[in-house]
């Protein structure tokens, strides 16, 4: 279970051995088994006993900004990494197979995005049409990227990154098709968010960033050496090439949300500046609809577990990966 404290003046302390969250409505105690992370947003308080408890009891913190993505984690020392880890992650990066690495995870996020459009229904034939052309040019683009040659993923950077921007622009032009049209978008827009499902997403990729973190630490890899990111000083950039395999899951959630007319003008605010930004009503849908749906139990290679389990696994192969290279 993970707490999330975002609101405005809601407090977490320590009673003994079990949090106490006081916000307006009153207090609740909540022990600590069961609590594998504690989110912390703007405006919410944390005493040094909770983090404390926290640490004790190996239950990460993180202190997150208004779009969800983390700014800040404290975690405990039992996830320290060892050095064959961290030396065979550096010389991975600087290896062939670093370039077979990452050229997998694109065409992956490619295949998952193929799936997504493939799950759409509709029975407006020309949407249809729109779609099987879609599928088609991603296919395209995948093929680009599996026969690309290259010795480091330097030597090929800006084509991958230029096919797999042109491979997303094309899947959420299609996807925005199956929404609402009250609600949707020219075209997928970060920070700021230009409309309230680019809003959703953000939020959304932005909760997956910390998961993705937390994980990579967790399993000793230092998340600040990046394979096809590698240029954001002081940036987790590792986290944003992992995270092209996950990105499904959060569009599959949001656009669900979206596609069922939830949304209210209670979820979001528009700023002076025509910027969008999820509110507290909001922020908890999204919350809670991507943790119910990365705490689903599914398998993947033969391996039945939860979503998150799931991550957690992928992280401790690459972990594995990485020690291989120790002596390379």
């Amino acid at each position: 279970m993970e707490l999330v404290l975002n609101t405005f003046g809601v407090s977490l302390n320590r009673d003994n051995e079990a949090f106490v969250i006081t916000c307006q409505e009153g207090r609740q105690r909540i022990p600590t088994d069961g609590i594998t992370s504690i989110q912390i947003g703007k405006g919410a308080q944390i005493t040094s006993d909770a983090v404390l408890l926290a640490i004790e009891n190996e239950i990460e913190i993180l202190f997150t900004n208004r779009s969800g993505e983390p700014v800040g984690r404290v975690w405990s020392p039992r996830y320290g990494s060892i050095s064959t880890i961290r030396k065979g992650q550096l010389n991975f990066t600087f290896s062939s197979d670093a370039l077979t690495w990452i050229k997998d995870v694109i065409r992956k996020k490619i295949e998952n995005q193929q799936a997504l459009l493939l799950m759409m229904q509709t029975t407006d034939f020309a949407i249809q049409q729109t779609t099987a052309k879609s599928i088609s040019r991603l296919d395209d683009y995948r093929t680009k990227v599996a026969s690309l040659n290259g010795d480091i993923v330097a030597d090929v950077a800006a084509q991958l990154r230029g096919w797999e921007g042109m491979a997303s622009r094309i899947y959420f032009e299609t996807l925005n098709l199956y929404i609402p049209e009250q609600y949707r978008f020219e075209t997928r827009s970060q920070h700021p968010a230009t409309d309230v499902v680019n809003a959703m997403l953000n939020y959304g990729y932005g909760m997956l960033y910390g998961k993705i973190e937390g994980a990579l630490i967790k399993a000793g890899i230092d998340p600040y050496i990046g394979i096809l990111h590698r240029d954001d000083y002081n940036r987790p950039v590792l986290v944003f090439d992992v995270i092209e395999l996950y990105r499904i899951w959060v569009d599959y959630v949001v656009f669900s949300l979206v596609a069922q007319h939830v949304i209210t003008d209670e979820y979001y605010s528009v700023k002076p500046d025509g910027s969008y930004w999820l509110e507290a009503l909001g922020r908890r849908v999204v919350i809670q609809s991507i943790n119910d749906y990365l705490d689903e139990v599914i398998t993947i290679k033969g391996t039945t577990r939860s979503r998150t389990t799931h991550l957690q696994l992928y992280a401790q192969e690459l972990a594995q990966t990485f020690k291989k290279y120790e002596k390379a």
